[in-house]
């Protein structure tokens, strides 16, 4: 189908700054184009625009830009374009309306109820793509065996696409929508997507809406059955928005290009690239899978071209461009994910795993306390970096060029106002030699705070060439945390790859990069510059079908698994045909969406290299395939545990690739440079050769330093390293052994941050490594634990990811482990704890420690750390988390110093007899699920193991002195910005009041206060925080241990000082806290403190908030529900109203400041338990109004299909959360159940009580407060709207992976 003899074919990347053209030509040439995307002073669209200029340039015709390009000589166009994206970034999709379920409505701005900033009090999340929500009175539930509820009619009963039964339990009222649809029309919306609940297996109602919708006029109509059939309505709802909102976008703008060729290019093959790397018809592009579009073409180019050429390693594509930085990996399939999150709206279609890690060229430079910072703001396209001449600031693009290593005279003169300068030296070196003047004014002002007081630790001035190359180190490091994560994350070596780099900006970083994480071989296509628009040309035509399925991966299963397998691959098949393949072109893989039953943890598995057998289905054996890749991804398999089919999936491939015939001049001439240019390295100016890549010799070989050019791209050849022209005129570099020069225990402001960065990738990997080896559902999928890398003294250096809760208070546990266990402590154990008094914050959560040894040295060099929620450990209900509690036994096993491993064994014995200890105790159990108790503690002894290899590894590379002194040093930058922000507040607080004290109080439901009084020393920056006068220890749970009030005060700070610091003791060194003995912030040793963890926490953020007048306060309670029987326990935490702030409104129906857990799905909530969710939408009204509104709460009702014991633990259903500067207190929470009976009961705030079938529990959250006073707003604000282009928009595995930490 590709083959088009005699005429010009075209691939085209429609970038956001550039559009690369790749076009074939009659006579086999290859010749590419690249051109502004925007010019509308010389051309209306620039795909046509390119196509037009390489006909007339080529043929020798006339084409005039006024007329309609004759397309007689086109054979094929191939396009990728980010118009989906850019519409989702700048919101510029189509008015939409949306259709849901009644009780819904606002289903999609709560989403998952996570934050996606922990530290952002704003709470920015973007705006829903709909302008209108209309709720459609229908409802389907999932059929229960086990439900107890009265029955209704059975004719009422339906057989769903998955197999399951379900009842309509309320008919739809098609009048009604009818009349709904009309009044959308009327106002103008004719754009419209449908959400019903449970439509992923029967989608009746969502038809008939449709069918209704189309009649009506709707231009555009989205159902979610038809868009991505995939259970959880929320993805799925995004999903069908998008599709609505962005596709007649798409479709105005292929309108707009077609419009500009000879009959709207009617005879000519139009393919468009979607995000999963396939190429669809122009007519089927949709929005919901044209997202990925543009960088799509990139990883189909590397792709093909980098994983042939060098023994089938696996690659890494690197792809830094000037807005962005893409990374993503190939190691024979393409890798997809099939739900990821863009511009804040998660699509739930198959995508490449592109992960965008960093703002690329634009990424901005800052010096912020002492650290240089790489990003992640972005001075984007507009104004760009300092040297585009438009006022924009200092850029990675800027100190390249300070380095000699980008060269204006060979760039166009596009440039300045005009767009006809050359890049501007001049303008660069003026931006760094006033940044450098500032860093040398703070290194000589701060030497004595940052570095120690001995003389030998001055540092003589920076010049502007340390600095720049200070920022390109860093900004390397930066970029090599995430690929480091990428392929650890799944058990793959990072060394053993190569790194396959293209886009404009990525050869002058690839060298570093390759270096940095041990690989050997960079290899870099001709076409780099343009691999996008290249991909596309060697890309296939894919059809894609997947339908959901409910069956267990057995024997009875696999007869009508095949059938399903046959008829999917039917469809594919004839699609692919009905395009013009032949039988020969088309090739099918299957897929199944498998997971153990009872996780959520499910793999999209192909059986490809598992050929079928007699205990498998005939696609070929999947289980075999699942199993081998579980093993490799989690490290362990269950074996006894029957396996779920999700959903089954079939990609159809029509091969229509070209084939490049290039080969690159051979001969034994030597390549000369052009000129030869001074090259900043490490080791200072060195003598550098520039070469242009057109006239390299095949298999010429050229020694480092050196710079290549193209029209498109520069490559920096490092010293110690080696260029090669290859046979298809790729370059091949080679990558020599580091050069690193020794390190002294001075500070170095530049190794400064980089150490900072080797420290956080040592916690993230052991992140990794514990969630790949742990088994229980909390650890490996919810991501409930926290790893942290400590110092000799237990001072926590850096801690990953940051869970609220967690922040500060493993550094307790360590430190008192020290003071109890000292010269007791070998090589070769490990603790284990989780006692309140030993730093715990409630006993479910088990810390486990290694101290890390050197040879030669006495004492522990480091600790490592992780702390993970265990599901149950005992005590008087399931999930160890009782509403009720009075003392700590009654909440489970305690354990205070407990050697978990001795001299390396070990002691299962000693920790079971230990977790099943509780049942000593009157009415409570001990562990309720041991073996995943021991599996989850050995997982956490791996991570630690993991950690502290690779302190040592960081040890062997720079010295045990080095690494303890950056160590010192990066906590003693926390300190410096803490005191930064302390000295900031004084300042602003002397002149506003002439007193440096503050003080504030709130209360508790019970009456409870909790007080708090600052001083701060200006001169200093430090302060008191002083909690006497605070309430007594409580008779229940409330009592919060001491490490809680700290992790509390931490993200306080961390929140105040505004900017991204390393989270480690250092914030706590300019800290006085002082907490009376006996309080509820300080209880006595058997204390009951399970409410204190998740309730009396968020108080203690409103206090300290009300002390600076940050802002007003939030919900202030985490909404603990949970409910269970014998069969199945649940537990939940709910949203509530965010406190608004002196600019900013207060986010509505969002967990705050020491939570951030995201919710169950409704669909996946009433599939696996005896529950019918009858609302979940915001309370309206129940945010404080103010001259900015604070958040409303929401307003969540369960209806019980069975028995159930219900518990409810909650806070701010007394007391109101306060309003600030005159705003008024947002609304308190509300506890209901109504009765099947029909009464209706206040259940108080914190009760445990047996609920009957039929029974409903209504939970209405409290809102947040207002800020300022009504009467100084004109009107009820709207929250400010942010640009997205202020950091570059994050997205990938990577992305969701940390939302997902995040969202515990």
């Amino acid at each position: 189908m590709a083959e088009t003899q005699g005429k010009f074919d075209f691939a085209i990347d429609r970038g956001g700054t550039f559009t690369d053209v790749f076009a074939r030509l009659p006579d086999g040439r290859e010749r590419v184009l690249k051109l502004l995307s925007w010019d509308p002073q010389n051309y209306k669209d620039a795909p046509t625009e390119g196509i037009r200029r390489i006909l007339e340039e080529e043929s020798g015709q006339a084409f005039p830009r006024d007329k309609a390009v004759d397309t007689s000589l086109i054979g094929w166009i191939r396009m990728g374009t980010t118009v989906a994206t850019n519409a989702l970034l700048e919101r510029d999709g189509e008015r939409t309306a949306l259709l849901v379920t009644k009780g819904f409505k606002d289903l999609l701005h709560i989403g998952t109820q996570a934050r996606p900033k922990l530290f952002d009090l704003e709470v920015a999340i973007p705006e829903v793509l709909y302008e209108e929500v209309i709720e459609v009175d229908e409802r389907v539930v999932l059929k229960q065996d086990s439900c107890q509820l009265p029955t209704k009619d059975t004719k009422h009963i339906v057989t769903g696409s998955t197999g399951d039964s379900l009842r309509v339990w309320k008919e739809l009222n098609l009048e009604q929508v009818e009349k709904d649809l009309k009044g959308i029309l009327s106002r103008g919306i004719t754009s419209l997507a449908v959400l019903l609940l449970h439509s992923y297996t029967w989608s009746d109602h969502e038809k008939a809406i449709g069918a209704v919708a189309r009649r009506l006029g709707f231009t555009q109509v989205s159902l979610s059955s038809e868009v991505m059939p995939m259970v959880r309505a929320v993805p799925r709802g995004y999903t069908v928005c998008a599709d609505a909102y962005l596709t007649p976008k798409i479709h105005n703008y292929l309108k707009g290009f077609t419009s500009g060729f000879k009959d709207c290019l009617k005879d000519v093959d139009v393919l468009f690239m979607q995000s999963d790397g396939g190429l669809t018809p122009m007519k089927q592009f949709c929005g919901s899978r044209a997202v990925l579009s543009g960088p799509a073409g990139g990883v189909v180019g590397y792709a093909i071209t980098s994983y042939s050429q060098v023994e089938n390693k696996p690659v890494i594509g690197f792809d830094m461009g000037g807005t962005s930085t893409d990374v993503s990996r190939y190691a024979g399939q393409y890798e997809h994910v099939f739900e990821a999150t863009t511009a804040g709206v998660t699509l739930q279609a198959p995508q490449l795993d592109i992960n965008t890690v960093a703002a690329g060229g634009g990424s901005r430079l800052f010096f912020r306390s002492g650290m240089f910072v790489v990003g992640p703001e972005s001075a984007g396209a507009h104004p760009g970096p300092a040297c585009y001449r438009k006022g924009g600031p200092l850029t990675v693009t800027d100190a390249n060029l300070a380095l000699g290593r980008l060269l204006p005279s060979f760039f166009p003169k596009i440039f300045g106002p005009g767009e006809n300068e050359p890049l501007s030296s001049e303008e660069t070196m003026k931006h760094f030699r006033d940044l450098t003047q500032e860093i040398n004014l703070f290194l000589s002002s701060n030497q004595s705070q940052v570095g120690t007081n001995n003389s030998h630790n001055s540092r003589s001035e920076m010049s502007v060439e340390e600095v720049a190359m200070g920022f390109i180190r860093v900004a390397n490091e930066a970029m090599c945390r995430p690929i480091r994560a990428l392929t650890q994350a799944k058990g793959h070596d990072t060394s053993q790859h190569v790194l396959a780099c293209f886009g404009g900006a990525g050869g002058q970083h690839a060298c570093s990069i390759a270096r940095a994480l041990g690989m050997k071989t960079v290899f870099i296509h001709k076409y780099s510059g343009v691999l996008s628009a290249y991909g596309l040309a060697l890309a296939d035509v894919v059809e894609e079908v997947q339908e959901p399925c409910s069956l267990k991966y057995e024997q009875h299963s696999f007869e009508e698994i095949d059938q399903r397998v046959e008829q999917l691959s039917k469809r594919c098949h004839n699609t692919l045909c009905a395009r013009g393949f032949t039988r020969g072109q088309i090739s099918s893989e299957v897929f199944l969406h498998l997971r153990y039953e009872g996780t959520d943890c499910a793999l999209m598995v192909t059986a490809a290299g598992y050929p079928s057998n007699a205990q498998s289905c005939a696609a070929g054996d999947f289980r075999s395939a699942f199993t081998k890749r579980y093993l490799k991804e989690f490290g362990f398999t269950i074996p006894d545990r029957p396996i779920m089919v999700d959903d089954i999936r079939v990609r159809g491939c029509g091969k229509s690739g070209i084939k490049s015939v290039y080969k690159s001049e051979m001969g034994q001439r030597q390549a000369k440079p052009v000129t030869r240019t001074k090259c900043y390295f490490e080791e200072g100016y060195l003598d550098t050769g520039v070469y242009l890549w057109e006239e390299l010799p095949c298999d010429h070989r050229i020694q480092g330093p050196a710079i290549i050019i193209d029209k498109n791209s520069t490559i920096l050849v490092e010293p110690c390293c080696e260029a090669r022209l290859t046979e298809g005129g790729d370059v091949c570099l080679t990558v020599g052994s580091d050069r690193r020069c020794a390190l002294g225990t001075e500070l170095n402001t530049v190794q400064l941050s980089i150490f900072s960065h080797r420290f956080m990738s040592i916690a993230e990997q052991m992140g990794r490594v514990l969630q790949r080896t742990s088994i229980s559902t909390n650890i490996k999928e919810r991501l409930d634990f926290s790893c942290a890398v400590f110092g000799p003294d237990g001072g926590l250096v850096s801690n990953a990811p940051h869970i609220p809760v967690h922040l500060g208070a493993m550094q307790e546990t360590v430190q008192f482990q020290l003071k109890t266990l000292g010269n007791k402590l070998k090589e070769g154990d490990v603790i284990l704890s989780n006692h309140p008094c030993a730093g715990g914050s409630h006993l479910p959560d088990l810390t486990v420690i290694t101290p890390v040894y050197r040879k030669g040295v006495s004492s522990p060099v480091f600790f490592v750390a992780s702390r993970g929620h265990h599901a149950d450990i005992g005590g008087i209900t399931p999930g160890s988390m009782p509403p009720h509690s009075t003392s700590l036994q009654q909440e489970g096993a305690v354990f205070t110093s407990f050697k978990l491993v001795t001299g390396g064994v070990f002691q299962e014995e000693a920790v079971t007899e230990a977790l099943m200890a509780p049942a000593q105790y009157p009415d409570c159990s001990g562990t309720r699920n041991l073996h995943d108790n021991l599996s989850d503690l050995r997982a956490q002894v791996a991570a630690n193991q993991r950690g502290s290899l690779l302190v040592g590894e960081l040890i062997d590379s720079y010295g045990l002195a080095v690494v303890q002194a950056y160590m010192g040093y990066i906590q003693s930058n926390a300190e410096l910005a803490v005191r930064d922000m302390l000295r900031d507040f004084a300042r602003r607080r002397q002149h506003q009041t002439g007193s440096l004290e503050v003080e504030s109080e709130d209360f508790m439901d019970d009456g409870t206060p909790i007080r708090l009084r600052v001083k701060i020393n200006e001169e200093e920056g430090s302060a008191v925080f002083d909690f006497t006068g605070t309430g007594t220890e409580v008779w229940g749970n409330c009592n919060a241990p001491r490490a809680i009030t700290l992790s509390a005060l931490i993200y306080c700070l961390r929140c105040m000082v505004g900017q991204d610091i390393p989270l480690n003791q250092g914030c706590l060194a300019p800290i006085k806290v002082i907490i009376p003995p006996g309080s509820i912030l300080q209880p006595s040793e058997n204390a009951a403190v399970v409410g204190g963890n998740v309730l009396t926490s968020q108080r203690i953020v409103d206090v300290i908030f009300r002390a600076f007048e940050v802002c007003a306060a939030s919900q202030g309670c985490m909404n603990n529900i949970s409910f269970g029987n014998k069969r199945v326990g649940y537990y939940e935490t709910v949203a509530g109203g965010a406190g608004a702030g002196p600019c900013w409104n207060g986010r509505s129906g969002v967990h705050c400041h020491m939570t951030n857990t995201r919710i169950t799905d409704p669909e996946i909530l009433e599939k696996r338990y005896p529950v019918i969710l009858e609302q979940f939408s915001l309370r309206s009204g129940s945010g404080g109004a103010g001259k900015y509104c604070g958040g409303d709460g929401v307003i969540r009702k369960l209806l019980f299909r069975s028995k159930v014991v219900l518990s409810v633990l909650t806070e701010r259903r007394s007391t109101r959360p306060y309003g600030l500067h005159g705003g008024e207190d947002g609304a308190a929470g509300l506890n209901q159940l109504h009765k099947a009976d029909g009464r209706i009961l206040n259940l108080g705030g914190k009760t445990s009580i047996s609920l009957d079938p039929g029974d409903m529990f209504c939970l209405y959250s409290p809102g947040g407060g207002g800020y300022g006073r009504e009467e100084d707003a004109n009107r009820r604000p709207q929250a400010k709207r942010r640009r997205f282009n202020e950091t570059f928009p994050e997205r990938g595995s990577l992305f969701e992976y940390r939302l997902a930490q995040e969202g515990v």
